[in-house]
């Protein structure tokens, strides 16, 4: 598929509404980016570059989330700060990877994203339960490049 059609089908709004969702109920951040036109080798690398790009490693708790999608070359990757990291670990990070991959097989590029935002607030929630002191650090909005 190409990459404007992939971008096209996407539902923003959706995607955006789970963010503010999922982060009612954690102090934790979620993030999700959308890489358009550069192709990417290593969706892990490109990610991680790009989280600190974002300036996601200067939450107060070290536990924001990005999902990196990379439209033109089709990958994907899910990556978490230190402390989030700690506690879910890769094995987690790929599971979340392979939720989203089927949804994606299936053209249901929307549901990928919010099935995996949804899935990484439960988890953050139990990890990082929203508390009275917790404010919004990181712009909930879908960012695309």
């Amino acid at each position: 598929m190409r990459t404007k059609e992939f971008l096209s089908q996407l539902d923003h709004d959706r995607i955006v509404r789970a963010i503010k969702d999922a982060e009612a109920k954690t102090s934790a951040e979620i993030r999700v980016y959308l890489q358009r036109g550069k192709l990417v080798g290593d969706p892990v690398a490109a990610a991680v570059k790009r989280f600190h790009r974002l300036g996601m490693q200067k939450t107060r708790e070290r536990n924001a989330v990005l999902i990196f999608v990379a439209a033109r070359s089709q990958k994907f990757a899910v990556i978490g700060d230190e402390a989030i990291h700690q506690r879910c670990g890769e094995v987690y990070w790929q599971y979340v990877v392979d939720l989203m991959r089927e949804h994606f097989r299936s053209e249901r590029f929307s549901d990928a994203i919010v099935d995996a935002v949804r899935d990484i607030g439960r988890v953050l929630a139990e990890h990082f339960p929203k508390r009275a002191e917790s404010t919004n650090e990181l712009p909930d909005e879908v960012v695309e490049d």
